[in-house]
């Protein structure tokens, strides 16, 4: 058992500190220990080198998530591409020379949607899907995101849900890729974790996938984030599921990234400094270019 000591001094006296302790020799316990110190004293996290390569891990351990399409849907996914890329290169090409042909889909696998978001068509096709999903389940909504920049809309869908007793949950990451976008995304914790949100740190690094899981049926993955620029600002597309074999998959990884994951609850959101509630409240004003 050892003890690690963090101390944030201010004119030669302790400011804030926060001791952890770690059970055993492994050196990912140190690691987590650590993080902990600097979740605590709201300081970056430590850049690790790997031992053998000497390469920086900045940051940890990398998840994403990525669906493989086949059939007919996948000629949605050309069609969304090849609109941008003609519009883009100035082209007119007949865009059916490239449609291939498709085998006939398997009977019982289920529906599978491809959509696309533009914001050049007043359609906010992104954010309506995901609060249909939010608003229409009544068992659990399980979402991983990047970022969690949202607008008064999605956070009242959120808490909502969460205060009708459906299980919502969202993992975002333990080590951020931008401070100042991570600082935003925990400005939104205490007000979805006083509602019942439970909402989940991905410690071994930073989580990529956007993904959303809806009861045992449904589940949106692609490149949608939950933020505001993503869901109203971007191009983006993703992949609606419907009593698909994937969904129990989307289900599936869930259950095996909640273990290692730091839950961050009402009362760890609350205790909050009161010149981080400052910093980040300033950030709130500018979160929709952020």
């Amino acid at each position: 058992m050892a003890k690690l000591w963090g101390i944030l001094r201010k004119k030669h006296r302790i400011w804030k500190d926060k001791v952890v302790e770690v059970a055993g020799d492994d050196l990912s316990a140190a690691q987590e220990a650590v993080g902990e110190i600097s979740y605590a004293l709201d300081i970056p996290r430590p850049i690790w080198l790997d031992k053998h390569t000497d390469e920086i891990e900045r940051f940890g351990h990398w998840k994403d998530c990525g669906i493989l399409v086949r059939g007919e849907a996948v000629w949605s996914m050309v069609m969304m591409f090849l609109s941008i890329w003609d519009y883009v290169a100035g082209l007119e090409e007949d865009v059916a020379a490239f449609r291939p042909d498709y085998p006939e889909a398997p009977a019982g696998e289920g529906y599978l949607q491809p959509f696309a978001d533009s914001p050049l068509d007043h359609e906010d096709v992104g954010a309506t899907i995901f609060q249909s999903l939010i608003q229409s389940a009544s068992s659990r909504v399980w979402i991983m995101t990047p970022y969690l920049i949202l607008d008064d809309k999605m956070v009242s869908a959120l808490c909502v849900a969460a205060k009708t007793g459906v299980d919502v949950r969202i993992i975002t990451p333990g080590i951020p890729d931008k401070w100042y976008v991570h600082a935003v995304t925990r400005a939104n914790y205490e007000v979805l974790t006083e509602a019942g949100v439970r909402i989940f740190e991905y410690k071994p690094g930073f989580i990529h996938s956007k993904v959303c899981l809806a009861d045992d049926q449904y589940a949106v993955v692609g490149t949608v984030n939950m933020d505001f620029r993503s869901l109203y600002l971007h191009f983006e597309d993703a992949v609606y599921l419907y009593d698909s074999p994937a969904v129990s998959q989307v289900a599936q990884d869930f259950e095996e990234t909640f273990p290692v994951c730091r839950e961050m609850t009402y009362a760890r959101c609350r205790h909050v400094h009161f010149y981080q509630r400052i910093l980040r409240a300033l950030l709130q004003v500018f979160s929709p270019l952020l």
